[in-house]
């Protein structure tokens, strides 16, 4: 049997080989600790694809592949980049069809399945906790806010763009949409409204019982309560996982109390969060999974 590959793609591109659920060599692009670190934004797709290249073959060493399975960021549907907001140079790009064309010059006829990074890692949290037969949610927490679920639906799944509030104020997505959980949660967001402070900067303040800060954490937390609110509503109860840099910032009992208040319903009741670390690998693991089970 070959190799399944995993490739994810986060602020820098990823590969590693996996063995069952048991992540083996993984490789970076730019290298981890490069002083010349490359914006993958200012990357052309073209130029993207031959580093995936790349870094598969580092990878691989030479032995069969059977699959490759690639996390990216946006809206993944058939195969085809529908939308990145984060790396905008990939919307509309083909992206199995063309990474599996480049493939095959390296010898390596496999399928190819291109998902949503954070649907990646929700694939991995159930496939190394033994959960394939389950529903499983995960929040993405970084410089945008992803919802990763497994198993995959048929839709859109852009629940980081759910609209939490009804302020027209609240303008700070970089979709440019009004009212988002991103719009609050995510880092660009952040950065925005407060303007002279970084993320960090503020859940310090806010420790500190600065008012601004303490206010905004709160509605940070009040955020994602309602956008997890919606997903009980709309697919039942159950744990939600948290993942990403910035879990650091979370009070999982305020986080809960507030989506105690907004579920009310007895046969709604009984939903909970859980940290994950190592988010990173889970989501390499995920994305091979999924490669293999096309």
């Amino acid at each position: 049997m070959g190799l399944r590959i995993g490739v994810l793609a986060t602020n820098y591109l990823w590969a590693g080989a996996v063995e069952a659920t048991s992540l083996g060599a993984v490789h970076s692009y730019p290298e981890l600790g490069d002083a010349d670190r490359i914006d993958l934004k200012s990357l052309h797709a073209d130029e993207m694809i031959s580093a995936i290249r790349e870094l598969i073959a580092k990878v691989r060493q030479g032995a069969p592949v059977d699959s490759v399975g690639a996390g990216l960021p946006g809206v993944i549907r058939n195969g085809v980049i529908e939308e990145a907001p984060n790396l905008g140079q990939l919307k509309g790009l083909a992206i199995e069809a063309r990474l599996s064309e480049a493939l095959k010059a390296d010898g390596i006829d496999a399928p190819v399945v291109a998902l949503n990074s954070a649907d990646a890692l929700a694939a991995g949290i159930a496939a190394t906790r033994g959960a394939m037969e389950k529903l499983v949610r995960v929040w993405s927490l970084g410089d945008g806010v992803g919802f990763g679920r497994y198993p995959r639906g048929e839709g859109v799944w852009e629940a980081g763009h759910s609209v939490v509030t009804l302020d027209p104020k609240e303008r700070y997505c970089g979709c440019g949409g009004v009212g988002h959980l991103e719009g609050i949660m995510g880092n660009r967001a952040i950065r925005l409204r407060f303007l002279d402070l970084e993320p960090e900067e503020v859940f310090l303040a806010a420790r500190n019982n600065e008012d601004r800060a303490v206010s905004f954490v709160r509605l940070w937390h009040r955020a994602l309560a309602a956008a997890t609110a919606t997903s009980v509503h709309l697919d039942g109860p159950g744990r939600f996982y948290l993942a990403g840099p910035n879990t650091e910032y979370i009070d999982v009992g305020l986080l809960g109390m507030y989506l105690q208040e907004m579920v009310k319903m007895t046969s709604l009741e009984g939903s909970f969060f859980e940290i994950v670390p190592d988010s990173h690998d889970l989501a390499l693991i995920g994305a091979a999974v999924c490669g293999a089970m096309r």
